[in-house]
């Protein structure tokens, strides 16, 4: 068995869920942060079958795809003073998703 740790963006969180579920698989949700643009992400829990392992990877990565989008990093207080530094348009890739397997041991739904 296996345990599936996949973090992706909160705008895709409903299409991988109801994807993963369409197909039998189990979701834990869970709300986490990201660090470097501090936006929203879901990372999604799925124990799994070694077997069912590409499968649900394929799914996460095609419901979760990536594109770019123009972002504005603000100055931030650090103490008593603002960081001074002019603030310029970025250009960040967005979305995709992080996926992690570790092995599990003993999986039990009651």
């Amino acid at each position: 068995m296996k345990l599936v740790y996949a973090i992706i963006r909160n705008d895709n969180e409903d299409d991988v869920t109801s994807a993963l579920m369409q197909e039998g698989f189990t979701v834990t949700r869970l709300s986490t942060t990201g660090g470097f643009l501090r936006k929203g992400s879901t990372t999604l829990m799925i124990a799994l079958q070694d077997e069912q392992l590409e499968q649900c990877i394929d799914i996460i990565k095609q419901q979760s795809g990536s594109r770019q989008e123009i972002t504005v990093n603000m100055p931030y207080v650090s103490g008593s003073s603002l960081m001074n530094y002019t603030t310029m348009p970025m250009n960040v890739e967005i979305g995709g998703a992080t996926i992690m397997v570790v092995p599990l041991e003993r999986f039990e739904k009651y």
